[in-house]
């Protein structure tokens, strides 16, 4: 008897009605309790991605770190639709926040499919906080930029016109490919899990100084 790799992973990964118990998702730190099957998820289309901005095509020096500028790029989703944008340089591992507004009428324009983007993070929402982080950047450090194969960065081709920032896509189901990203969001699950609404800076830094006695830095 023949049993495919799917059929062994829905039997350890399923239970019951197709989902985890309770608890043993609350030990799981993406918090995901059911499994997509790879011939499901092979059914996404990249229009978007097109020959010369794969990851082949990205220029040789991002690869060894040698020069600064390169960086990687994703989107943190979480409780209500909320997210944040990360963005992390390759050679000093300085990280940035790209921050995420929701639009006018998000919560009150019923959801539908093909909608407007309203959750803050739609193609247009998504180049144009891009556009307004790196705009703060010495030209030096706008080389290149990586991100996975997310459909909120489809107009990355107006990016590029806007910032001068050349946008590569990683190869599918590849996050090696964009570990520099990966691994700084590590730890970010602590303060911001999967599955939570992002706390907006000022609020956390009220948060952090109760109970403390208020001093002007040094």
């Amino acid at each position: 008897m023949r049993i495919s790799h799917e059929a062994i992973y829905q039997a350890l990964y399923v239970e019951a009605r197709g989902a985890l118990k309770r608890e043993l998702v609350a030990c799981l730190r993406t918090g995901r309790a059911l499994r997509a099957p790879r011939a499901r998820s092979k059914r996404k289309a990249w229009a978007h991605v097109t020959p010369e901005v794969l990851i082949s095509e990205r220029p040789a020096e991002a690869d060894d770190r040698a020069v600064p500028g390169h960086w990687e790029g994703d989107l943190v989703i979480g409780l209500e639709r909320s997210a944040i944008g990360t963005l992390v340089e390759r050679t000093t591992r300085f990280t940035m926040l790209v921050h995420l507004p929701r639009q006018k009428g998000f919560g009150v324009i019923p959801r539908t499919k093909n909608g407007p983007p309203l959750a803050g993070y739609g193609a247009e929402t998504m180049k144009n906080a891009l556009a307004a982080t790196v705009s703060a950047l010495p030209e030096q450090l706008r080389r290149s930029l990586t991100w996975d194969r997310g459909k909120e960065l489809s107009a990355h081709a107006q990016f590029t016109i806007e910032t001068g920032i050349p946008v590569f896509f990683a190869d599918p189901h590849s996050p090696w490919q964009r570990g520099t990203n990966e691994k700084h969001q590590r730890p970010t699950p602590p303060v911001l899990p999967e599955g939570h609404r992002p706390v907006p800076l000022e609020r956390r830094r009220h948060r952090g100084s109760r109970g403390r006695s208020q001093r002007p830095p040094p």
